[in-house]
């Protein structure tokens, strides 16, 4: 399975953008070490910066983090079921290294796309002939009356892995026998569509043996959401979703699921109908392109608009955005995305250093969630660029979700997958 993933991965992504000679290098345009600085070491910036030294060991690459190990949020939310350790996905940057990418741990404070410098709050300046950023997600912090940075140190967000993964793991642990865990679910667009449903699974796999009686809440200003019918027909097996004992109950726009405001005193949500309290209770908020791209004027609203062909800036010349942060429609904000979307970008760069076209790229996606022990459910799609639009539009009859008539057998495949899946896909972006 891993030889297949990774065959797929680039074969899809960087295959046809390759097209017409581009690893031969023939008449390097610029200076016999072109620079590229990436802005971000997720799964989008690491992915570009491997793979820009693999199709060229000539590029002097840089990457920028400000942190010195990077922590999964894929996979994350089995932290909270008690199934993974924070340790289990944190990764150091010692693969990329190996590759000959330069790794400066400092924040970048703002991207100079006159001079081609990026600047990090450490003082110091990077010139570069292409910047790639990958910022993420940054919160809209005032959408919800009552939440902000300070309370979020209590009511966590956990929507970056790490310390506060842990905080909402605790405060699931402490939660008395018969407690409520309300999770608020944020508008479209938002990083990993179906997060917030598999998290009230994980929820409900370690109260389903710890605390039988407990509730999970989901309150959701939408009406639908990723692999709907999958979650729904999963609760209903697992969790008895539907009838008066369900563990977890889902409550959409239309039945008053929008969160207004909270009271971190007396944690207490004030939805659109009616008010809420939990005993442990986790707000997302909703999103936006991460800090650095409205430093950098790179945003139009909260997006970064960018050619889709390329992933380079709409705003500015030779620094490409890509992942979450990208106006990447229809594509949704995932980790596989960004990786796709990361090789297509590495390959029109190495394109343009030979003074040739990108090429035609092609996209694909694929998100596995696990709802229980023995039971995970997927969807995946190939998508192809519409020029004349400038959208990525999933390619007709390629992927697809899951069987809703899947046999017992299958869901428990899809697990074994989904861990075959998170191990691809860390080893292709920084091993």
């Amino acid at each position: 399975m891993n030889k297949i993933n990774r065959r797929d991965f680039i074969r899809l992504a960087v295959g046809t953008t390759l097209a017409g000679g581009t690893l031969g290098f023939p008449g390097l345009l610029l200076a016999a070490s072109p620079k590229v600085v990436v802005v971000g070491g997720g799964v989008g910036g690491c992915t570009a910066a491997k793979y820009l030294r693999k199709l060229d060991p000539r590029i002097e690459v840089t990457l920028i983090e400000t942190k010195n190990a990077y922590t999964s949020c894929f996979m994350s939310n089995e932290v909270l079921s008690g199934d993974r350790t924070l340790a289990s996905i944190t990764f150091d940057y010692e693969g990329l290294k190996r590759h000959g990418v330069k790794i400066v741990i400092d924040r970048v404070s703002a991207i100079d796309p006159v001079n081609r410098q990026v600047a990090t709050e450490g003082g110091e300046r990077f010139g570069y002939d292409a910047c790639v950023v990958s910022p993420g997600v940054d919160f809209k912090w005032e959408a919800i009356e009552g939440y902000d940075v300070e309370v979020a140190e209590e009511i966590p967000h956990a929507w970056f892995a790490g310390p506060q993964t842990s905080l909402l793991r605790r405060q699931i642990e402490s939660m008395p026998e018969g407690g409520t865990v309300a999770i608020v679910a944020p508008p479209d667009p938002f990083k990993c569509p179906p997060g917030p449903y598999e998290r009230a699974s994980q929820i409900a796999m370690y109260c389903k043996h710890h605390k039988p009686r407990a509730k999970i809440l989901i309150l959701d200003p939408k009406e639908a959401f990723s692999k709907q019918g999958l979650f729904r027909q999963g609760w209903t097996q697992l969790y008895g979703f539907g009838t008066d004992n369900s563990m977890i109950e889902w409550i959409g726009g239309a039945g008053g699921g929008k969160v207004e405001s909270l009271d971190p005193s007396t944690r207490t949500l004030q939805a659109e109908v009616e008010a809420f309290k939990a005993d442990v209770i986790n707000i997302i908020p909703p999103q936006k392109a991460g800090k650095v791209a409205f430093t950098s004027d790179l945003v139009d609203g909260d997006w970064c608009p960018v050619n889709k062909m390329t992933f380079e800036s709409s705003r500015h010349p030779n620094v490409y955005v890509l992942g979450d942060a990208s106006n990447a429609a229809k594509m949704p904000k995932s980790a596989y995305a960004a990786n796709t979307q990361a090789k297509v970008a590495a390959a029109a760069i190495i394109a343009r250093f030979n003074g040739q076209d990108p090429g035609d790229p092609t996209f694909t996606n694929t998100c596995y969630s696990i709802l229980g022990e023995e039971h995970g459910i997927s969807v995946a799609a190939v998508y192809a660029l519409d020029k004349g639009t400038n959208t990525i539009e999933p390619v007709k009859e390629s992927g697809g979700l899951s069987p809703m008539d899947a046999s017992p057998a299958q869901r428990k495949r899809e697990v074994t997958y989904a861990h075959s899946w998170f191990q691809n896909l860390i080893s292709d972006m920084m091993g």
